[in-house]
């Protein structure tokens, strides 16, 4: 080569672009692809750039996508005055739930002596 390395051109990472995709959790494969790299060499450039391996610094990043998320989910439930969301949010981070309640009582008595029974589960078995 002309600079006087061999084997490939290094491949360069944009960090930013790295973290956003962290935060709506793509997958190492799928990150390692939009930077035209093996997963190897991601996980070796994570630990150069951040000193952590890739799953700490993913970790790490999802947080903010998770955060951005809820954010919007209370945007939506609030401002938008999103029903469908404020049950979500409801049933996710209150405990509520749908409730319906069936009264099993039952007010009827039947009464067999041991012989009609006997007499109706052997007529049921035939």
């Amino acid at each position: 080569m002309a600079n006087g390395e061999a084997g490939r051109p290094k491949k360069d990472i944009d960090w930013k672009q790295f973290e956003e995709m962290c935060h709506i959790q793509c997958t190492e494969v799928e990150i390692a692809a939009i930077f035209g790299v093996h997963i190897d060499t991601l996980i070796e450039k994570c630990k150069e750039h951040y000193g952590k391996t890739f799953s700490e610094v993913f970790a790490e990043k999802r947080e903010g996508g998770r955060c951005s998320l809820r954010r919007a989910q209370w945007k939506s439930a609030i401002d938008s005055n999103n029903a469908i969301m404020q049950i979500f949010l409801g049933k996710n981070m209150l405990g509520q739930a749908d409730k319906q309640e069936i009264d099993l009582k039952s007010e009827t008595t039947v009464e067999l002596s041991f012989d009609e029974l006997k007499s109706k589960a052997k007529a049921l078995l035939e």
